[in-house]
């Protein structure tokens, strides 16, 4: 249980998220995905369905769990006003890496949390990714190795597409799949005290 005495809920089911929220010393008390449509809606631009899907997954998982703090995220890879899927096949994680490949990217971080009172917080962080210009070979070796599935964008920076960044600019664990200081800040601001 939390030390505010509420109990905190995680609504996702990546396992980053769970360990970076680990690595700044907060263990939820139950992790409750959210089971939603993760569709671009039509003309929809990245930082709005970065933030909608956030909301739509925290008010999703929340009235399943009265008196909890939820915590929802979720992560939006862009080139762009494209928004970059989860790829299903090596096809279109491939269509992903050929417009990443020596070009400059956008992650957008969307967080939500929702107290137990109703109050609720959240931000949108926006990193900035460059990558080298991937060589055939390096791409073919990425596919082969599944780094890329189910993955935003067909990559996983904290795995071998780490040697693809040529810069980055703003908070890396949100390229990872959730931005720890602005996290630590909603969950000060509304109550649930954290180291």
């Amino acid at each position: 249980m939390a030390p505010s005495g509420a109990p905190l809920v995680l609504a996702s089911a990546s396992p980053r998220r769970l360990d970076l929220l680990r690595q700044i010393g907060v263990m939820p008390d139950r992790v409750d995905p959210a089971d939603i449509d993760e569709t671009p809606l039509p003309r929809e631009l990245p930082r709005e369905h970065a933030r909608r899907l956030a909301r739509a997954k925290a008010e999703a998982v929340a009235p399943r769990h009265p008196g909890a703090f939820v915590l929802a995220a979720d992560t939006v890879v862009a080139r762009g006003r494209r928004i970059l899927p989860k790829p299903a096949d090596r096809a279109e994680a491939r269509r992903c890496l050929d417009l990443l490949s020596g070009a400059s990217h956008h992650v957008l971080g969307g967080v939500v949390l929702i107290a137990p009172d109703g109050r609720r917080a959240e931000r949108l962080v926006d990193t900035r990714v460059v990558f080298k210009h991937l060589e055939e070979a390096e791409i073919r070796a990425y596919l082969d190795g599944g780094e890329w599935d189910g993955k935003a964008g067909g990559y996983a920076i904290q795995g071998q597409a780490a040697g693809f960044v040529r810069f980055l600019s703003g908070s890396y664990p949100n390229v990872v799949g959730l931005p720890l200081y602005e996290t630590r800040a909603l969950l000060r601001g509304l109550g649930l005290r954290v180291a």
